[in-house]
C-alpha cells in the first residue's frame, strides 16, 4: 500500500464500537495508572492505621482474658469511628470527582466520520486527532499533516525552545526529536495538525517518564502545614504515652489495663477525624464554589485561595468582557479605510500561529473576496516583536502583510498609503502617525498597525523581510468594562485581596481601562523600564505599583516572583499560552474562561464565568472552608491535650486508673460525633475579610494555654469529688467522664468564633449535635448501660457543681482565648513588611 493510501485510509478515523473495543484493550489514557479501589478496600485500610490495630488487637486480647465487655466496647468503638470516617470521606470524594470532571482536559478525534470533542483519557491507538495551538497533545501521535507546526516539548527534552514538527510519512519513533512525532505532555505552541495515535496512558514516552520518577507533586503550604501539626503531635503523644506506661508500670497496676489505658489516650489526643473533617470541609467548600462559577482542581487550593492578599491578572476578561469588537478602519491619518480591513483580513485568514480574539472579530467583518490568494509562508507573532506576517500570492504577484502592535511596526516604515496614494514617510508623517496610534489608545481602544510590502519569490521568508514596509492604517477594538468590575474590585479590596494589572497592552489604553473602574493606579511601569530594573529595585517597585503595561510572560513571572519573595501570596488569571508559566510560578494559577489547554492544565482553579465577582465569590468560599477546618484543629489540640495532661497527672497520685479505657474510647467517639458538624458551621464575616494562612505558632498556643486550662478545673473536679463527694473509683470515673465530655464540648461555642460567642451564631447542625452529645453523655450513668460501661448515677447535687463549673471555665476560655488572637494578629501581620525590608536591603 502506498503512503498516500496509508494516510487516506487513517484520516477516515476510528468507529464508536472500534474505539470501544480499544479503550477496553489498552485502558483509560492516563501517563500514570489511576488507583481506584473498591468501597470495601478504603474501609479496611481504613482500619489499617496502627493505633485501630493496636486496640482491636487489644480488644482480641480482652476476649481471650474473659473480659468480653471490654472487648464488645472496644470492639463497637473502633468499627463506629472506622465507619463514620469512611462514610464521610467517601461521599466527599464523589463529590470532588465530579467537580474534577467538567473540566478535564479534552481532545478532537475523528470518531465516525466527524470531528468531535472527547475526554482525553478516552483517546485511543488508532485515533485522529487534530491540533491547534493552544492545545496540549493528547497521546503520542505520528503526524499525518502539519502546517507551521511548532511544538513546546521542554517536559520531555528540557529544551526550552520549540521543536518545528512535519508530517515526513516515516514510521512512528519513539524519540523526542522525530519530526514527524508529538507527543503526550507536550504543546502546540503554533501552527495546526492532523495525527494518528500510535501510544496511549502508561505506554506513551511521558508516562515511561512518569513511571520511572514517581515523584509526589511539591507540598502546597496547607500540606506543610498539617505535616507540621502531624509533627507536634506525634512527639506530645509518644512522650506522654510513654510517660503513663512508665506509671502505671511502676505501681504495679494490671499490664494489659495500662496498655489498654495508654492506647485509648493516644487515641484520644489524636484527632483521628482531621483527614475526614478536613476533607469533608474541603470538598463542601469545593461544592459551594462550584455553585458559583468556580471549580478548584486540587482540594488544597481552596487554603491557597483563601489565603491570596495579591491577584496579578490582565485587565482583559477580569476588568473587561473579553469580547472584542471592531470599531474603526482607519487609514494612517484616521480616516475611514475599507483598503486597512482587507490586507487584516488576509493575514486573520492565512496565519496559522497563536489565533488572538482580535482575529475571530476581523475574519467576521464583510470584505472584498479573498479567494484569489494562496498562502506562500508564514513569519510566527512572538512576544518580542508584537507582530505577525503572512506572505500570498495571486496573479503571481507576492505581497507580505504584517499586522501587530504599532510600535512593532512604525519603525519598519518606509511609505504609508492614503486614498490608494503611497507617500515615503517624513518626520511630521511619523509624527502624525504616531498620534493616531496614540489617540485611539487614549480612548480605551485597543489597535493593530496593519502594512505591507511586495516581496520577491523565494523559497522561506524571515524575520528580516519585515522591512520597508507601507502603513496601510489601524484597525481598533472595543472591550467594555464588566458593569460590576468597579464594585467588585471595592469588595476585593474590603477583604484584604490587592490587585495588580499586568497587561500587555500599552500603558494608554490600560490606564483609560484602569481609570474607568477606579483603579488608583498611580504611575504605570512598562516593561522597557522593567528590564532596567535589578531584583532588590523591582521587590520594591511591585509592592507600591498597581499598574503594570507592554509586560511580556518573562516580566510577569519577574513580578510574581518579587511579590511572592515579599511574602505575599500571589495568585495570577490567565488565559493565553503565554500564561502557562505564570500560572504555575503563582501560589495559585487561576484560569478564565475560554482559556486555551495549555492555561487551564496549569491552572489550579478555573472560572466557569468571567470577573472579578466570580473570583471574589471563590475567595470568601475557600476562606470558609479554611476556617472551619481551623476551627477542629483548635478544639481538638486544646481539648485533647489538657484531658492527656489531667490523665497524666491523675495517674501519679491516684491508686486507680483515673477512666478506664473503654469510657476513654467512648468519651473520644462522642467528642468527635460533636464536631462532624463542623464544616457545616458558620464563618463570622471578620474573618472571611482578611486573607487566611495556616498557622501552626496558633495551633501550638492554644494546645499549651487552653489545653492547661481544662486541666485545671479537671484537678478541681477531682478534688471536688474525692473530698466533697467521698467518690469511690466507679464514682470518680463517672464524674470525670460526664465532667470531661461536657466542658470539652460545649467549649467549641467559644473557640469556633474570635467574637464573644453570645453574638456569633452557630449553624443548627453544630447545635443540635453538641447539644445531642451533652445529654448522651449525662443520660448513660443513668441508662441500662451504666453497668456494663462502669458508670454510675451521680447525685444532682454534682450537676449543680457541674453546671457553675463549667460555666466559669468557658468565661476563662473565651479570655484566654481572645489574648492569644491578638498576639497572633499583629505577628501574622509584621510578616510581609520584614521580608520586604530583607529583600531591599
Amino acid at each position: 500500500m502506498s503512503s498516500s493510501d496509508q494516510t487516506r485510509v487513517a484520516i477516515v478515523g476510528l468507529t464508536t464500537e472500534d474505539a470501544k473495543g480499544r479503550l477496553d484493550r489498552f485502558g483509560p489514557n492516563e501517563p500514570a495508572a489511576a488507583n481506584h479501589h473498591s468501597a470495601v478496600y478504603d474501609f479496611l485500610r481504613g482500619l489499617a492505621n496502627p493505633l485501630a490495630l493496636i486496640l482491636i488487637i487489644a480488644a482480641a486480647a480482652s476476649a481471650f482474658l474473659g473480659q468480653k465487655a471490654d472487648a464488645v466496647i472496644i470492639s463497637v468503638i473502633v468499627l463506629l469511628s472506622a465507619v463514620m470516617d469512611f462514610a464521610q470521606t467517601y461521599r466527599s470524594q464523589r463529590a470532588v470527582e465530579k467537580l474534577r470532571a467538567q473540566v478535564a482536559p479534552t481532545a478532537t478525534v475523528l470518531r465516525d466520520g466527524e470531528w468531535k470533542d472527547i475526554g482525553r483519557r478516552e483517546v485511543v491507538p488508532g485515533d485522529i486527532v487534530r491540533l491547534s495551538a493552544g492545545d496540549l497533545v493528547p497521546a503520542d501521535a505520528r503526524l499525518l499533516l502539519a502546517r507551521d507546526l511548532y511544538i513546546q516539548q521542554a517536559a520531555l527534552t528540557g529544551e526550552s525552545l520549540p521543536a518545528e514538527k512535519e508530517a515526513t510519512g516515516e514510521p512512528a519513533s519513539t524519540k523526542a526529536d522525530a519530526r514527524n512525532m508529538v507527543f503526550m505532555g507536550t504543546s502546540v505552541v503554533s501552527g495546526t495538525a492532523t495525527a494518528e495515535v500510535v501510544a496511549t496512558g502508561a505506554t506513551t514516552t511521558f508516562g515511561d517518564i512518569v513511571a520511572r520518577l514517581a515523584a509526589k507533586p511539591e507540598e502546597t503550604a496547607f500540606d506543610k502545614g498539617v505535616k507540621s501539626f502531624s509533627q507536634l503531635l506525634t512527639r506530645t503523644v509518644l512522650f506522654l504515652v510513654l510517660f503513663l506506661i512508665v506509671v502505671s508500670l511502676a505501681r504495679h497496676r494490671d499490664p494489659l489495663q495500662s496498655l489498654l489505658f495508654a492506647v485509648a489516650l493516644a487515641v484520644g489526643m489524636t484527632p483521628e477525624f482531621l483527614p475526614m473533617i478536613t476533607s469533608v470541609t474541603l470538598s463542601k467548600g469545593a461544592v459551594a464554589m462550584a455553585h458559583k462559577n468556580v471549580i478548584v482542581k486540587h482540594l488544597s487550593a481552596i487554603q491557597n485561595l483563601g489565603s491570596l492578599d495579591v491577584l496579578c491578572s490582565d485587565k482583559t476578561g477580569t476588568l473587561t468582557s473579553g469580547t472584542m469588537s471592531l470599531d474603526r478602519a482607519l487609514d494612517p491619518f484616521g480616516n475611514p479605510s475599507p483598503r486597512t480591513l482587507e490586507l487584516a483580513s488576509l493575514n486573520s485568514k492565512f496565519e496559522t500561529g497563536i489565533r488572538s480574539p482580535l482575529d475571530d472579530v476581523i475574519l467576521r467583518q464583510p470584505v472584498p473576496a479573498t479567494d484569489g490568494y494562496t498562502k506562500c509562508d508564514e513569519i510566527p507573532f512572538d512576544f518580542e516583536r508584537r507582530r505577525l506576517s503572512v506572505v500570498v500570492e495571486r496573479q503571481n504577484r507576492r505581497t507580505l502583510v504584517t499586522k501587530g502592535a504599532a510600535e512593532g511596526i512604525l519603525p519598519l516604515l518606509t511609505a504609508y498609503e492614503v486614498d490608494g496614494k503611497v507617500e515615503p514617510i517624513t518626520e511630521s508623517a511619523l509624527n502624525r502617525l504616531q498620534q493616531t496610534s496614540n489617540d485611539l489608545n487614549s480612548q480605551g481602544f485597543r489597535s493593530l498597525a496593519v502594512a505591507y510590502r511586495a516581496v520577491p519569490v523565494q523559497t522561506n521568508y524571515s524575520v528580516a523581510d519585515e522591512r520597508g514596509l507601507t502603513l496601510a492604517g489601524f484597525l481598533s477594538f472595543s472591550d467594555e468594562p464588566l458593569p460590576d468590575a468597579e464594585q467588585a474590585l471595592a469588595a476585593l479590596k474590603q477583604d484584604g485581596l490587592e490587585i495588580k494589572i499586568i497587561s500587555g497592552d500599552n500603558d494608554r489604553v490600560t490606564d483609560h481601562v484602569c481609570t474607568l473602574v477606579g483603579i488608583d493606579h498611580g504611575q504605570i511601569v512598562t516593561g522597557e523600564e522593567m528590564d532596567r530594573m535589578t531584583d532588590p529595585a523591582l521587590a520594591r517597585t511591585a509592592e507600591n505599583t498597581n499598574v503594570f503595561a507592554r509586560i511580556s510572560p518573562g516580566q510577569k513571572n519577574r513580578i510574581l516572583l518579587a511579590l511572592k519573595h515579599n511574602g505575599h501570596a500571589v495568585g495570577f488569571m490567565g488565559d493565553g499560552i503565554n500564561d502557562a508559566p505564570s500560572l504555575r510560578a503563582a501560589d495559585l494559577g487561576i484560569s478564565v474562561p475560554n482559556a486555551v489547554d495549555v492555561a487551564r492544565e496549569a491552572a489550579d482553579v478555573i472560572l466557569v464565568k468571567p470577573g472579578l465577582r466570580v473570583l471574589h465569590d471563590g475567595i470568601v468560599e475557600g476562606r470558609k472552608a479554611f476556617g472551619n477546618v481551623m476551627k477542629y484543629l483548635l478544639m481538638g489540640t486544646s481539648s485533647n491535650f489538657g484531658n492527656v495532661l489531667s490523665m497524666a497527672v491523675a495517674s501519679l497520685f491516684l491508686p486507680f486508673l483515673p477512666m478506664l479505657p473503654t469510657q476513654i474510647l467512648l468519651n473520644n467517639l462522642l467528642y468527635d460525633l460533636a464536631q462532624i458538624a463542623i464544616p457545616t458551621d458558620n464563618v463570622d464575616e471578620s474573618y472571611l475579610q482578611k486573607p487566611q494562612r495556616w498557622n501552626i505558632g496558633l495551633i501550638r498556643n492554644f494546645m499549651l494555654y487552653i489545653g492547661p486550662i481544662s486541666s485545671l478545673f479537671d484537678f478541681l473536679t477531682f478534688y471536688v469529688l474525692l473530698r466533697v463527694f467521698h467518690a469511690s473509683e466507679t464514682q470518680f470515673h463517672t464524674g470525670w467522664f460526664v465532667e470531661s465530655l461536657m466542658t470539652q464540648t460545649l467549649v467549641l461555642f467559644v473557640i469556633r468564633t474570635a467574637k464573644n460567642p453570645l453574638r456569633s451564631r452557630p449553624s443548627g447542625l453544630l447545635i443540635a449535635t453538641c447539644l445531642t452529645v451533652v445529654a448522651i453523655g449525662t443520660y448513660l450513668p443513668f441508662s441500662s448501660f451504666a453497668s456494663a460501661l462502669g458508670f454510675t448515677p451521680m447525685p444532682a447535687s454534682y450537676f449543680a457543681y457541674l453546671s457553675a463549673a463549667t460555666l466559669v471555665y468557658l468565661l476563662i476560655v473565651q479570655a484566654a482565648k481572645g489574648r492569644l488572637l491578638r498576639q497572633a494578629g499583629p505577628a501574622a501581620s509584621t510578616k510581609v513588611g520584614q521580608k520586604l525590608a530583607v529583600a531591599t536591603q
